[in-house]
């Protein structure tokens, strides 16, 4: 009998580990009241008397974001900070639009996967798995293809075209957030030692200098 009921508890922490990082809601919804100042896993929830369809609404991601920077870019995010209904939820969005040959550059998200589909222009995408493999999966996407990015890889977007491009991204976290590789690395605040890095990416003290001064 012993041996049963420790299979069962087993059974019961493997299910119980398995289970996603945003559990599901507990009333209809929560939305987030960002005035709150109390620390919580997420936000604090709204007084549902006070609650109103604007909790629920965002408009903006017909507009083009602003891709004037060094890397040609924008992402526009629809994450619970933009739209307080998301709140508790588990989902969120974004619209990333891309000069041509502009680039969204390697960069994870710790809390979400996500799932990419191009609205227009020509996309080369990939993700490198982790150690010790770190293998590189790469692929063209068209206008009406959709791509997933798992959870904490490391990931990219490249318009290949000579025109405009843009998608939208769904994200299985009201707050994904993001670690871009490059600014994390050589933008940290305060900056990560030169001998660290440069031991790190095998090369000189200097050309880690001249990288942290771009970021």
């Amino acid at each position: 009998m012993a041996r049963v009921f420790n299979s069962f508890a087993l059974l019961a922490l493997v299910f119980s580990m398995a289970m996603p990082i945003e559990s599901s809601p507990l009333q209809d919804f929560c939305v987030a009241d960002t005035s709150d100042h109390v620390f919580v896993n997420g936000f604090a929830c709204k007084n549902p008397s006070l609650v109103e369809a604007n909790d629920f609404y965002f408009s903006g991601l017909h507009m083009r974001g602003n891709t004037s920077n060094p890397v040609g870019s924008r992402v526009t995010p629809v994450f619970v900070e933009q739209l307080p209904g998301l709140n508790t939820l588990g989902i969120a969005m974004a619209r990333v639009d891309y000069d041509p040959w502009g680039l969204n550059p390697p960069h994870f998200h710790p809390r979400a996967t996500e799932v990419l589909t191009v609205v227009k222009g020509t996309l080369e995408v990939g993700f490198v798995t982790s150690n010790p493999e770190n293998r590189f999966i790469t692929t063209i996407l068209h206008e009406g293809d959709v791509f997933v990015f798992p959870e904490r890889l490391v990931h990219f977007q490249r318009n290949i075209g000579n025109t405009n491009a843009f998608g939208i991204s769904t994200l299985s976290s009201q707050n994904p957030g993001i670690v871009t590789i490059a600014n994390a690395v050589f933008g940290s605040k305060p900056d990560i030692s030169t001998d660290i890095l440069a031991k790190a990416f095998q090369t000189s003290t200097g050309m880690i200098s001249n990288l942290q001064t771009k970021f």
